[in-house]
């Protein structure tokens, strides 16, 4: 038997030209398409201004393939890592992070990881397929809901720092954000949006080609060719050379500088040569740099480095008139900061 097909694989004029198919009316597609993006419908059971004869026709030729958050856990900071279940039953990982100012979604875009950065817990999971649109659009209207139910306002921002690296689900990750900021979806300001990447110089200036909007935010984690590619094997295939290329090419197309995320390791890149090299290629492109708390994971052989280091780089980057930021890891308590989504829930 022929498995029905997923009604949000449909456009909004597709599903105007089924209606017309039916003998119905084409503003019913246009009624469809609401409960499914903007209303965030799971059943057609929800669509309650549609005639019941008319939810049991779609449910007779369509599903919803909607997302259920299988398990939540709350921290004591406030932030909530959700594991999220996916139709065919696979698991992935989402992250409500709260301040006093905003709620930011980390929302993740492929179950698994093949890119193998040693620090990470995502890449001892084996890639095992690309999240669809829908399924990366309802993780947002799922914290966005949890927003407004445990902090009282709309979701403000969205990063793409969850699971899988989202230049390799490049489709699929615009798809997603084109209906985010769509006035048919949640009409959120792109500005508002972070994609992050481990850094592939094709894909970058694919993304500058394409006009995109949003943020862009690139793993850096070293300056140095051979200090990188130990702990990013990616590295080896792309280099700093390559990845500095392709950003300066997304500046002179979009005028948005860089985010450079930036982590720093007790005898790994805690020494006067790494802050150097950092500063030296953040002088190459307009960037500002975010240093970002070190969360182990079981037996990984990194550790956070000394205060002193962090402070020689925060000191080094602004006397070269370089923006930073340090920014202290949230969820910890429950495995959710950076680096730590590894599916424990599941």
């Amino acid at each position: 038997m022929e498995s029905k097909k997923d009604i949000r694989a449909l456009n909004k004029e597709e599903l105007r030209n089924f209606f017309i198919s039916q003998k119905d009316k084409a503003f019913r597609g246009n009624q469809v398409y609401e409960w499914l993006w903007r209303k965030g419908a799971h059943t057609f059971e929800d669509m309650t201004n549609i005639s019941k004869a008319t939810r049991m026709m779609l449910s007779d030729n369509f599903v919803i393939n909607h997302i259920e958050v299988d398990s939540m856990q709350q921290s004591v900071d406030g932030t909530i890592k959700n594991a999220v279940k996916l139709h065919d039953g696979l698991i992935v990982e989402s992250v409500l992070i709260p301040t006093e100012t905003r709620t930011t979604a980390c929302v993740s875009s492929q179950v698994g990881c093949s890119l193998n950065c040693t620090f990470c817990a995502t890449a001892r999971l084996k890639k095992m397929r690309n999240l669809n649109p829908d399924e990366i659009y309802d993780q947002v209207i799922a914290t966005d809901r949890q927003s407004r139910l445990y902090q009282n306002h709309k979701l403000s921002n969205i990063v793409f720092m969850g699971m899988g690296e989202p230049l390799l689900n490049y489709k699929n990750v615009l798809a997603a954000i084109d209906m985010i900021i769509s006035e048919d979806g949640l009409g959120m300001s792109p500005k508002r949006i972070t994609l992050s990447t481990v850094g592939l110089p094709k894909m970058i200036k694919k993304l500058a080609d394409d006009g995109v909007k949003f943020n862009l935010a690139v793993s850096l984690h070293s300056a140095i060719d051979d200090v990188r590619s130990k702990m990013m094997p990616i590295n080896e295939k792309s280099n700093l050379a390559d990845l500095l290329d392709s950003l300066q090419y997304w500046y002179r197309k979009t005028k948005n500088q860089i985010t450079f995320e930036y982590v720093v390791w007790k005898g790994i890149n805690d020494k006067k040569k790494d802050i150097d090299a950092l500063v030296n290629y953040c002088k190459k492109v307009p960037s500002k740099v975010n240093i970002i708390e070190y969360n182990a994971i079981e037996e990984d052989g990194f550790k956070q480095a000394d205060k002193k280091a962090i402070d020689y780089y925060v000191r080094e980057l602004e006397r070269n008139n370089i923006t930073v930021n340090v920014r202290r890891s949230r969820g910890k308590d429950i495995d959710a900061a950076c680096g730590q989504l590894a599916n424990k829930s599941s």
